[in-house]
């Protein structure tokens, strides 16, 4: 990274650290995406007296995507499906919320009149895309840590035994190391780009959200138990997905049209 890079990643570091309400949405988020697979899973059937592994539903599911663990119980089983796929919502949503930054990154900045000068600096185009990417992304990430640490800290204390053992493998590390990262950056890089094209905050959030919807729709049809993927796929999906947001920095960088945002932005 670069001082230039740096420099400007400070600053939003900084804008950040003195609006810290900014934050809370994301806390808000992270902490309902950490609460809801353990009352499902555990506080559910502790209350109800209904056990996971007596539903031949969930029994079934749990059997086609993590068959692969026969010393878990039936309830292990259920119980690690479902944290298993709690774990790329945990991931997803709370980068989802961080996209409120990476919409103010270039039209709040306009109308706070503040982005002028940042064009006047030597920065480039792709320094000052990939500063603003990573300036949504960090706080999200630093904000999300903490709770990713409770998740797992909290399957090893409150999950059937042998449970957490199947949480710390190739494929949570894949989900965590190179899926998650990869989705985030493709989220927030075309926040940016629509950021950089509509002339308010709102029209940016909501047409870079469309744009995460397969994603959406691909952590949807995983709870059916139809589409497990192994951790050399995520691993590979999560490379994919870095390719892809190079891609869109190099579509943003060709778009973003310096001149235009100077002189004729209405």
């Amino acid at each position: 990274m670069n001082q230039r890079i740096r420099a400007l990643l400070q600053k939003e570091l900084i804008e950040v650290a003195r609006h810290k309400s900014s934050l809370l949405p994301i806390v808000l988020v992270g902490v309902y995406c950490l609460l809801l697979p353990f009352v499902l899973t555990i506080v559910l059937p502790r209350v109800t007296g209904d056990r996971l592994g007596e539903d031949p539903d969930f029994v079934n599911v749990a059997a086609r995507s993590v068959g692969m663990y026969p010393h878990l119980s039936a309830d292990g089983r259920v119980q690690t499906f479902f944290f298993q796929q709690f774990l790329l919502v945990f991931l997803v949503v709370p980068v989802s919320v961080a996209m409120s930054a990476a919409a103010h990154a270039v039209v709040g900045e306009k109308e706070a009149r503040t982005m002028e000068p940042l064009l006047a600096t030597p920065l480039t185009t792709a320094e000052l895309l990939v500063a603003k990417v990573l300036g949504a992304l960090l706080p999200a990430v630093i904000v999300s840590a903490p709770g990713l640490l409770l998740y797992l800290g909290s399957i090893a204390m409150f999950a059937e035994p042998g449970v957490f053992a199947t949480m710390i493998t190739w494929r949570t590390a894949a989900a965590i190391g190179l899926l998650g990262p990869g989705l985030s950056l493709i989220g927030l890089q075309l926040t940016v780009l629509v950021s950089s094209r509509v002339q308010d905050e709102d029209t940016a959030r909501q047409l870079a959200i469309l744009g995460l919807l397969p994603f959406g729709g691909l952590v949807a049809a995983g709870f059916t138990g139809r589409f497990w993927v192994s951790a050399v796929g995520l691993a590979l999906a999560g490379v994919a997905l870095v390719g892809v947001w190079l891609l869109l920095l190099g579509l943003s960088v060709a778009v973003f049209d310096r001149d235009r945002i100077l002189t004729r932005w209405r």
